[in-house]
């Protein structure tokens, strides 16, 4: 296949910037999904920054599978992952698909931190984003014992799992704030 020019990846980066599928589909007819794995703009941007920045869900839905599932957790110049991009423009549905993509590198963008320290979680936090923030605390594994794999199940029907009670989690940002969000396990708990 013939290899993109610099204007023909400048094209593709506003294309995924203005959510063109039609524009992005020609380029990978015309180059190969390879060629979408290196282009970045001046500041270091990838397709899946400008896609997902700006809540193009058929397009990011198209580029998925086509690209490597290290893209999803690539740093621009800032430090900043498409995940990042959309947690400071508050998209959800595009929030959701990059963490929960089968191939993905899953919960741990979540941990992913920018050159000034933010993770994603963080930047819901200081756009005023609770929805996203709650969203993305849910997701994470906050229990010791459940990052090491060592969840054991209840031992009788009586016994509530622990992620069926309310759970009070503080968060400590780069600047020192403390954010204290309550998360509901959706079970009821019984009293013994």
């Amino acid at each position: 296949m013939a290899q993109p020019s610099n204007d023909d990846n400048d094209e593709l980066l506003l294309s995924c910037r203005y959510g063109d599928l039609e524009d992005a589909q020609n380029f990978v007819k015309q180059f190969g999904k390879e060629a979408l794995t290196d282009i970045r703009d001046q500041n270091g941007n990838c397709i899946l920054h400008m896609a997902c920045g700006n809540c193009h869900l058929d397009l990011l839905d198209y580029l998925l599978p086509l690209v490597p599932p290290s893209l999803l957790s690539t740093q621009n110049n800032s430090g900043s992952t498409p995940l990042h991009w959309a947690a400071v423009n508050s998209h959800l549905d595009v929030v959701q698909k990059l963490v929960q993509f089968p191939d993905g590198p899953g919960i741990d963008l979540i941990d992913i931190k920018n050159k000034a320290g933010h993770s994603p979680l963080a930047e819901a936090e200081f756009a005023g984003w609770d929805e996203g923030a709650k969203w993305l605390v849910q997701m994470m594994k906050l229990d010791p014992e459940e990052k090491s794999g060592n969840v054991d199940a209840p031992e009788d029907e009586d016994t509530v799992p622990e992620a069926a009670h309310n759970i009070e989690v503080e968060i400590e940002d780069a600047d020192g704030q403390i954010a204290k969000m309550s998360i509901s396990g959706g079970g009821d708990s019984k009293e013994p």
